[in-house]
């Protein structure tokens, strides 16, 4: 998918979704505990969906 043809809105929340999940590694230092893991995932479904320029509920 070429980024010219995702919307502005699903753009932006795709890169604050992926700040989210850079942040939560940084501080998990590298190892995940359970409820991180579990964090860890719902931020990746939001992402995806945001790359795929799906609607999403705000995090």
């Amino acid at each position: 998918m070429s980024p010219d043809s995702l919307t502005p809105g699903s753009v932006r929340s795709a890169a604050v979704l992926n700040e989210q999940i850079r942040a939560l590694w940084l501080r998990a230092g590298g190892s995940l505990s359970p409820q991180e893991r579990e964090e860890y995932e719902g931020l990746v479904v939001k992402w995806a969906a945001a790359i795929r320029g799906e609607v999403i509920e705000a995090a």
